[in-house]
């Protein structure tokens, strides 16, 4: 077993699932534009469904106003119903040639609610990341098992095992915290 590979395998899988977390995190209003926030709703462009960032230009005017501008104008009425049929629970404003979205400002509920969101996103990348983990220390395990590797090596292996994945918990953490701090910002 080449070890460099092995811990290069387990960390690049941890670097993915963060990317991810971060991905789904983006979603999350905090009363802020974004475009990330509608570009991959899903629009029915001629019976086809096509990602929103594929049919306009997304732009952010001001902080708090998205504007959509599709490049085929008859794809507005499938835009406006995406919007309306999405869990963004944000009105489309149709102005003939493009579609404003407004955000509001959370009410500080709604800011609580969305911490409590972010943790649990949270929750389930610790998982995921600590899943990785389990799967890697199985692979030793059976790897010493069947006499490939020392019971030195699967010591040595275990505990770097253990510091990357502490490293990317850690990672998580400072994630959540930047998060926490964004959403509850007035």
């Amino acid at each position: 077993m080449d070890e460099k590979a092995f811990t290069r395998s387990v960390e690049e899988k941890m670097k993915q699932s963060i990317t991810v977390f971060q991905k789904e995190l983006v979603g999350i209003r905090t009363g802020r534009a974004n475009p990330a926030l509608v570009e991959e709703l899903m629009v029915d462009y001629y019976g086809t469904p096509t990602p929103l960032f594929q049919l306009a230009k997304i732009t952010t005017p001001d902080p708090r106003t998205i504007l959509i501008q599709p490049w085929d104008k008859q794809a507005l009425q499938s835009i406006e119903k995406a919007i309306l049929k999405s869990d963004l629970s944000l009105t489309p404003i149709n102005d003939g040639t493009s579609i404003r979205l407004n955000i509001p400002s959370p009410t500080e509920e709604r800011r609580k609610e969305l911490v409590k969101l972010v943790r649990r996103k949270g929750e389930d990348a610790k998982v995921v990341i600590r899943n990785i983990r389990r799967a890697g220390v199985e692979e030793l395990e059976k790897e010493k098992k069947n006499s490939k590797i020392s019971e030195d090596i699967e010591k040595r292996l275990k505990d770097q095992l253990q510091k990357i994945t502490d490293k990317y918990i850690e990672e998580i953490d400072k994630i959540l915290a930047e998060k926490e701090k964004e959403i509850m910002e007035v």
